[in-house]
């Protein structure tokens, strides 16, 4: 492996998955000099999946989360600096400042900011009990909040955080309600009959839920939050509230620095962005994507794996391109998902069926034009490699074939 630009020191803004990512394949491709990786929280790198999933259940331990052992930096010659995120990017000079005043220079950076979660300005947001949900300490506190049982949990948000902590939090025997704005939970992302398949699974589990409609009140005692007024006047006993409502890309470096932004930084698929030596990956970079040919940003870590891969690569001058199908998964009670595909070519389309909702086993497929261009599989493991092959095929194949559990997905392929 060699390096391809001669380049000398290396700054990496945001130490999550994509910044640790791209630390490591700097030096798995190399690289020599400086890396500079900086981050806001005193953790050293993690990964978030676990974070709503099994480490929030308790079911795995610190040793699930972080990205790389402690050891690695040191031995590596990373220069981690946590708790003192960058506070302003110079692109003239090519230097980065430090909150804590310090300044270094660099000849290539990658913005790997991340995303922060929506805030909702509700009377009450204050109170104690009251938390949104992103960072380790989040799910610590959760953690220590519902793992004892008993509570009235209320859940702002029907996305897939809000589902898989509302899980979680069944699970230890609290007592949850749900609220989303929309009329079936998930229905903007996998459409209105698989978002009530999740609904069905969690009302059996005893979830409640209050759709189409949101908080406008939280109401308290002494400090701490008991209840949650909704936008029809109904009032929900809280012990524990969480708004879930979603994420926006931490852009606030770029904007300031002057670079193009639009629902994240903007990036070509090679995710270098309008500034000449500035890269962007993971959450906050909005990519071209060769796929589609549009710009996709997606707020999952196998994004944010791949991101930190390429972003690497093509810091050091390589023709790297981020060209993966992304991916995502959930795990829900007795439920595990696996998603493939563009949400954004699926939207609208009528998924294909294979298998039975009713037995929680099926694989989904949405079509554009007969293309496959999203694949969901539901405790049925070992496909989205099949998945992804058709989607990359670009294949065109008739829907009841798709359906047909007796033609393998490999064979679908084949026949095209």
């Amino acid at each position: 492996m060699t390096v391809e630009r001669s380049i000398q020191s290396i700054v990496i803004a945001g130490a999550g998955l994509a910044g640790a990512t791209a630390a490591r394949t700097l030096r798995g491709e190399g690289f020599s000099g400086r890396i500079t990786l900086v981050g806001s929280e005193l953790h050293r790198p993690y990964l978030r999946p676990p974070l709503s999933k099994d480490y929030l259940l308790g079911t795995a331990g610190e040793d699930a989360v972080p990205v790389a052992p402690e050891a690695w930096y040191a031995e590596n010659d990373v220069d981690l600096r946590l708790g003192v995120p960058v506070a302003a990017v110079d692109p003239g000079p090519h230097t980065v400042h430090l909150r804590s005043g310090d300044s270094v220079e660099y000849d290539a950076l990658l913005l790997a900011t991340g995303a922060l979660p929506r805030r909702m300005q509700l009377p009450g947001s204050g109170l104690d009990g009251v938390t949104t949900f992103r960072t380790l300490d989040d799910s610590r506190r959760l953690r220590e909040q519902i793992s004892p049982g008993g509570k009235n949990v209320v859940m702002i948000g029907s996305g897939w955080i809000g589902m898989e902590l509302a899980a979680a939090a069944t699970t230890y025997g609290n007592h949850v309600t749900l609220l989303g704005l929309e009329d079936i939970p998930l229905a903007a992302a996998i459409g209105p009959e698989l978002g009530a398949f999740f609904r069905s699974v969690h009302v059996a589990n005893g979830v409640r839920f209050r759709l189409g409609t949101t908080a406008s009140e939280l109401r308290g005692d002494a400090g701490r939050v008991t209840g949650v007024v909704t936008g029809s006047g109904e009032v929900l006993p809280a012990d524990i509230v969480v708004i879930a409502v979603g994420v926006v890309p931490d852009t606030a470096l770029a904007e300031a620095a002057g670079l193009a932004v639009d629902n994240g930084i903007v990036a070509d698929a090679s995710l270098r962005t309008s500034a000449p030596d500035i890269f962007a990956a993971g959450d906050v970079a909005n990519a071209l994507h060769p796929f589609t040919g549009q710009q996709h940003r997606s707020e999952h870590w196998s994004n944010a794996l791949n991101g930190g891969k390429i972003a690497a690569k093509s810091m050091l001058g390589q023709d790297a391109q981020l060209d993966t199908i992304p991916y995502f998964y959930t795990d829900q009670y007795d439920v595990s998902m696996e998603y493939s595909g563009f949400p954004m070519l699926a939207a609208g389309a009528e998924p294909v069926i294979r298998g039975s909702l009713a037995s929680k086993e099926f694989i989904a497929f949405w079509q554009q034009e007969g293309r496959v261009v999203a694949g969901m599989n539901v405790n049925v493991p070992r496909t989205q490699k099949a998945i992804k092959a058709l989607i990359s095929s670009r294949a065109t194949i008739p829907a009841d074939r798709l359906a047909d559990p007796a033609v393998a997905l490999d064979q679908l392929l084949a026949e095209d």
